[in-house]
Order: C-alpha cells, then structure tokens, then sequence
C-alpha cells in the first residue's frame, strides 16, 4: 500500500485505487458497504475522495486487508468502538513509520 499522498483537495477513485493497490471496483464496493465513506461525485458522476475519505478508507483497508476481518466484522467494530479502532490504527501507523525510519538508518550505515 502506497500511503504518499500530495496536498491535494480531491483525488479521483483511479488514484485511490492507486494508493491502495486495489482494483477501482473494491473501492466502489467498499463505498456501498460503508457509511463512512461519501466521497463527492462532479457533474459526470465520477467519484471525488477528500483526504478524510482516504484516511476512512486507510482504516477500512487496515481492517479488512490487514487484520483479515470480514466486511461485517468490520463495520460492526467500527460501529461499536470506532474511537479505540481509530486510535489502534493511528498507534500502528506510527510504529510502522519509526520501523521505516529505523530501517532506513540502518541501510545508510
């Protein structure tokens, strides 16, 4: 999972799926199954996610790709403890980041 984003207000679902690397279907389909998800559509109706929408995502994606999880699993632990989820996941996303720190130390010595 690619998670670099630039700074920008809107990405479109193909850069998403991108980040994700995942089919722009599983992202369609994730957004019919999770409310949290509501990314803007334009005048053609194609899909506008803001970076919420991506860190909604980055959790959903954590929860089912990464702890292995079924959609229903998911959304129940997001609908009974969507705080103690989100500060688990901002926890492992630190930690992953000093390990890639870390890492890099050690190949530069």
């Amino acid at each position: 999972m690619d998670t670099k984003k630039e700074n920008k207000l809107y990405y479109t679902i193909g850069e998403v799926a991108k980040m994700f690397d995942v089919n722009v279907s599983l992202i369609r389909y994730w957004e019919n199954q999770f409310s949290i998800l509501k990314p803007k559509k334009n005048k053609k109706g194609n899909r506008l996610f803001t970076p919420k929408d991506i860190d909604n995502l980055h959790l959903i994606f954590h929860l089912v790709k990464e702890k292995k999880l079924t959609l229903e699993g998911a959304k129940l632990k997001l609908k009974e403890n969507r705080e103690n989820t989100i500060q688990t996941f901002e926890v492992i996303k630190r930690l992953k980041n000093i390990k890639s720190t870390l890492l890099e130390i050690r190949d530069s010595i």
